[in-house]
């Protein structure tokens, strides 16, 4: 058994030299979904994730489990698994020089010019790896060139060689993931901790649960792929448009099965866009309903799917444990969302939060600004339809971000002919998806855009009660700036609030309040710097 032991490692999510581990329902999906085929035919699979592990832990089991290996594997999207990837994987390079090494990823699969220029990999798997990889541990265990593999990334003669395209394909193709392959308690016990609501990434916990208190969830992916043109977002390039999602009653089955075995509160699902086909949705709720599964849920929901929706389905999310909808919002104006591609127009999006503030779901909404050649009048426009939107939907939490480019898109291309330079190193790469506390294309925002922006992060994170954990003087005099759109004499005022916050805490400790949501903007003197959020990203070797 030992010749067909195969090494997972799933690196860390968030640098924790910033802050708190990563969420604990953050569970290794893609090194599941890349399992699937071969745990059948009875390959050991060990999966070492190091979100369970401070980095050094992580590195050293997993150079401790690839001892009698067949192959050493890994993953990531662009940010700090980038960095944690590389380091682990030169660590067991230099313990096990001759054991074959393989990558794939969103990033990987966009850069695998960088991944192979490191000497590490034998090969990228691009795109949708499950039959890739599958293919390639094969071909390592019969001795076989990886040549005649599809899907694949090699570096021959000092440059990037790609194989023949893989297609993309269904459900019907791959089987259920391989659940026994991980121990959940360890996540259960990082998520029912006290502390929990200040793990990154968390999401809220469901109002039905209690606020902030500590919750069980899993994460789950249920389609690959996206049919949106968005031209921020490499999806289009890895997964050509392609969708491809598994039936509502399989879904149903397998998260029966799942809620029996291990007794969740909440299930994250990880699909870059789960509401493609109304039809799915509809009987993946009435199927919630029918079989009386009771757990609470939260999923990408677009904008124009939302609004596409007849009533009755918008009732049965809502019904069956729909508690936040993701929407990326992305601009404020018709113009730039034209340049983006989504079919977005006018006020769609406060329509759409709108609609499910009717339902009490919660709408997390994110805008985007910065984008290339965008103008500070369209920047403005978007905080301010960010603005009208927490007005018109007091469930919702519409936040603003500042560009973040990614390669492996339109919009990458123009901004490097703007002047934009991306890091060089591979280990640097590990910083650029932080951009949720830091910009990373600085200088694009103009300041007066970039104060307005921190102004009203001040102001909407103030009226939620994030600050104070309660609803008082300050919170109300915010929430009446943000309804009426004053913000004459607001830079005074915040940092009036600021002296007085901090002066307060002295004379009355509280415990601190989680601000998940949106940015704390309680700085003195700024109005505001970036706290943890969620961003859109589904991770994995299997998701690009």
């Amino acid at each position: 058994m030992s010749r067909k032991k195969i090494v997972l490692y799933q690196p860390q999510q968030v640098d924790r030299g910033i802050g708190p581990r990563c969420s604990g329902d953050m569970l290794p999906l893609e090194m599941l979904c890349i399992s699937s085929l071969l745990v059948r035919e009875g390959y050991e699979i060990q999966i070492i994730d190091a979100n369970l592990y401070d980095e050094e832990e992580g590195h050293r089991r997993a150079v401790e489990a690839c001892e009698g290996a067949l192959l050493y594997a890994t993953s990531g999207i662009l940010g700090y698994m980038v960095t944690d990837g590389f380091n682990c994987s030169t660590k067991v390079k230099a313990e096990h020089p001759k054991l074959p090494m393989i990558i794939g990823g969103w990033f990987a699969s966009v850069r695998p010019d960088l991944q192979l220029g490191t000497g590490l990999y034998d090969a990228v798997v691009l795109a949708q790896g499950e039959f890739s990889f599958y293919e390639v541990v094969k071909a390592i265990e019969s001795g076989t060139k990886f040549d005649d593999i599809a899907g694949l990334a090699l570096w021959r003669d000092g440059q990037v060689f790609k194989t023949e395209k893989r297609p993309v394909v269904g459900w019907e193709k791959l089987p259920n993931l391989p659940w026994h392959l991980i121990d959940i308690e360890p996540y259960r016990e990082m998520q029912l901790r006290s502390d929990s609501h200040r793990q990154i990434l968390r999401m809220p916990t469901p109002p039905a649960i209690g606020s902030r208190k500590p919750y069980f969830g899993i994460t789950y992916f249920s389609s690959y792929g996206c049919p949106e043109p968005c031209t921020f977002c490499c999806s289009p390039i890895v997964t050509d448009r392609r969708w491809k999602a598994m039936p509502a009653d399989r879904m149903l089955d397998d998260l029966a099965d799942l809620k029996e075995r291990w007794n969740f509160d909440v299930v994250r699902f990880h699909d870059a866009n789960f509401g493609v086909m109304q039809k799915r949705v509809k009987e993946f709720a009435d199927g919630m309903l029918s079989r009386n599964l009771k757990f609470h849920w939260n999923a990408f929901l677009e904008t124009h799917s939302i609004l596409s929706y007849k009533p009755e389905v918008l009732d049965a999310l809502a019904a069956s444990g729909l508690y936040i909808a993701e929407i990326g919002a992305e601009a404020g104006t018709d113009q730039m969302m034209s340049k983006i591609g989504k079919p977005i127009s006018g006020d769609d999006n406060i329509n759409a939060a709108v609609e499910m503030d009717k339902r009490g779901v919660c709408s997390s909404v994110t805008y985007i600004i910065g984008y290339p050649g965008e103008q500070p009048d369209s920047m403005i426009a978007t905080i301010d339809q960010c603005r009208r939107l927490h007005v018109a939907a007091p469930l919702a939490r519409p936040t603003v971000w500042p560009y973040r480019p990614i390669p492996g898109t339109v919009m990458w291309d123009q901004a490097v002919s703007m002047g934009y330079r991306p890091p060089q190193a591979i280990k640097e790469w590990g910083s650029i998806g932080e951009y949720h506390l830091e910009e990373t294309w600085p200088g694009k925002i103009p300041p007066h855009v970039a104060e307005r922006r921190k102004l009203y992060q001040h102001f909407v994170t103030l009226s939620y009660g994030l600050a104070r954990g309660k609803i008082g003087w300050w919170e109300k005099r915010a929430e009446k700036r943000l309804r009426e759109n004053n913000f004459k004499g607001a830079l005074w005022e915040a940092r009036a609030f600021d002296v007085f916050n901090r002066v307060e805490k002295k004379l009355r400790p509280r415990e601190e309040v989680s601000r998940s949501w949106v940015d704390p903007g309680h700085k003195t003197g700024t109005a505001g710097n970036a706290a943890s959020k969620s961003s859109k990203a589904m991770t994995g070797a299997t998701h690009g």
